[in-house]
């Protein structure tokens, strides 16, 4: 990375204005933003800005001054491979690898034609890199519809909280018969059961090839290998079955009767086997103010807390990389949207600027990680981390590929390194767990937990289809997670998780949601067939993906 190099003490003079407050962009925000400036053969001004370069993925590249001047926001999709300058000489585009090097200069014809082409990735510099166009998003007709009312009708926000109380709160509750003597089917024993009171055999409604297995007929809290995904797993269970023993430990609210028998849906992947990733939508998570925090938590001469109130001149494209797609394994969506996304009492909204929910994409800092949220995220060499984030792990910054943090935890380790109920469980406004005016938590959530068997990584997806955050908090119990954290709520399309099976020697996928009806979510091509949520067209809103190693 020596076209990069930065005298240490203008990276301290950078970080250090990275913790102060002030007006700027989002590119001037980077803490371990780099430049190399020329000027091309016609005479054109060059600025290529390396937005991190210890991740080395995305640039923005100024061209021209004045009235011409333009912003290209370029992807390094192989950032292992591939190192990006502008040469010695400072006049063209320079990609090396251990391939050999490819020089071009994109400014004359290449980029002007990518982005008039508005696709969300145009290859240039014979396929070495990509221009991001920003995606147009979609929405499904619930979240159009709510984000109509929230906008543009009076009293807006109040509806919405009515329509969650009556209409929505157990709108996708699910609860599956149990078979008395009925056979289960082949489990996985690497991963254990969890531990319930006892382990019927449930009529699930998770519509997944299993190995040596019925999906319509799975053992509870049992977990069973995925047919045609290699290290992915199912499992369905539902908070009443847990043990009493896990009931026993403090932390949680008594579990009311409907959510004891609603249904929960659970993938967990080996990642032995995959690469963790994260993208955000074409809208959401935004970064300008939320609306919640209010005084002290607010500064209105910003734009938003970290300084800005937008994205530009960056591209978000709302889908993965079409390069990727015959190694995507697993799709998920991500967190609360901004105006969710921090809080309104406690002492967490008077300080920190309401400790607004951070994220990372590409080791570009989006919003700052706020210290004391429930935080996944993923180091350069693919290593996955979730917990709880403090200052004293801004060492890590520069390496954090990909980072999303949402809320506090459901999950945290106790002084002995087992799992327990995080410590706002059971406060509202202290988890900012959203839900209605009234503090009805129960509805449709979705939430992550990570799990450490015999040396092995599990990441852990799962669906519930109406419970409170304590119903959440026991079930991940039972289930062994060392660390887990809620995700978003309310609607299927906000909870949406897909795997992608392929049969063996095949290129051609199969979608399979975690739960059926997600598949309302999908597009469909003109011949009929699905069309893959994040993967083959774009969205509104952030979504985690995993690649196959």
């Amino acid at each position: 990375m020596a076209p990069w190099y930065m005298p240490a003490a203008q990276r301290a003079a950078q970080f250090a204005e990275f913790r102060e407050d002030f007006r700027r962009t989002v590119v001037e925000f980077q803490p371990f933003r780099a430049e190399l400036t020329g000027i091309a053969a016609d005479g054109t001004a060059l600025r290529l800005i390396s937005l991190n370069p210890y991740v080395n993925a995305w640039f923005v590249l100024e061209t021209g001054t004045g009235r011409s001047q333009a912003y290209w926001h370029l992807e390094n999709a192989a950032p292992e491979l591939f190192t990006v300058s502008l040469g010695e000489t400072g006049r063209e585009l320079v990609i090396e690898s251990d391939a050999g090097t490819v020089t071009c200069t994109p400014w004359e014809e290449e980029l002007p034609a990518a982005r008039r082409q508005s696709l969300p990735y145009v290859p240039i510099c014979e396929g070495r890199l990509f221009l991001r166009n920003q995606g147009s998003g979609s929405r499904t007709m619930r979240e159009s519809v709510t984000e109509f009312l929230r906008s543009y009708v009076p009293f807006g926000e109040n509806l919405i909280n009515l329509i969650k109380d009556t209409l929505y709160e157990d709108a996708y509750l699910t609860t599956a018969q149990i078979m008395d003597e009925a056979e289960a089917g082949n489990v996985v024993s690497a991963l254990g059961r969890a531990d319930l009171r006892s382990h019927p055999v449930m009529r699930s409604r998770l519509a997944v090839d299993l190995v040596g297995a019925d999906s319509a007929q799975m053992e509870a809290g049992s977990w069973y290998a995925v047919q045609n995904a290699p290290g992915i797993y199912a499992s369905v269970v539902q908070p009443g079955m847990v043990s009493q023993a896990v009931l026993e430990v403090p932390g949680a609210n008594r579990l009311d009767g409907v959510e004891n028998h609603a249904d929960v849906h659970l993938f967990a992947f080996d990642m032995s086997r995959f690469d963790l990733r994260y993208e955000i939508g074409t809208s959401h998570p935004e970064v300008d103010w939320s609306p919640r925090p209010s005084g002290a938590g607010r500064d209105y001469s910003l734009p938003g807390p970290d300084g800005f109130g937008t994205v530009e001149p960056l591209a978000m494209t709302g889908m993965l990389n079409p390069i990727f797609i015959d190694r995507v394994a697993g799709i998920f969506a991500g967190g609360f949207k901004r105006d969710h996304g921090a809080w309104r009492l406690t002492d967490f909204a008077y300080s920190n600027h309401g400790h607004h929910y951070g994220f990372i994409v590409n080791g570009v800092i989006l919003s700052r990680l706020q210290p004391g949220l429930a935080t996944v995220f993923v180091l350069t060499d693919g290593t996955v981390q979730a917990g709880i984030w403090d200052e004293s792990l801004d060492f890590l910054l520069p390496n954090i590929r990909f980072a999303r943090q949402n809320g506090t935890p459901l999950i945290e380790p106790n002084a002995d390194g087992v799992g327990v109920p995080g410590s706002q469980v059971q406060s509202w406004m202290g988890g900012n767990w959203s839900g209605s005016a009234e503090a009805q938590l129960r509805t449709l959530r979705s939430g992550l937990c990570m799990r450490t068997v015999e040396n092995r990584q599990f990441l852990i997806y799962a669906v519930f289809s109406s419970v409170t955050p304590s119903g959440m908090a026991r079930t991940f119990q039972a289930y062994h997670c060392d660390f887990a954290m809620l995700l978003d709520m309310n609607s299927l399309d906000l909870t949406y998780s897909a795997i992608y099976t392929r049969e063996p020697g095949s290129e051609d996928f199969t979608i399979v949601h975690l739960d059926r009806r997600m598949a309302e979510s999908d597009s469909r091509h003109r011949d009929g067939s699905p069309m893959g949520r994040f993967i083959e067209f774009s969205d509104n809103r952030d979504f985690f993906y995993l690649l196959r190693r």
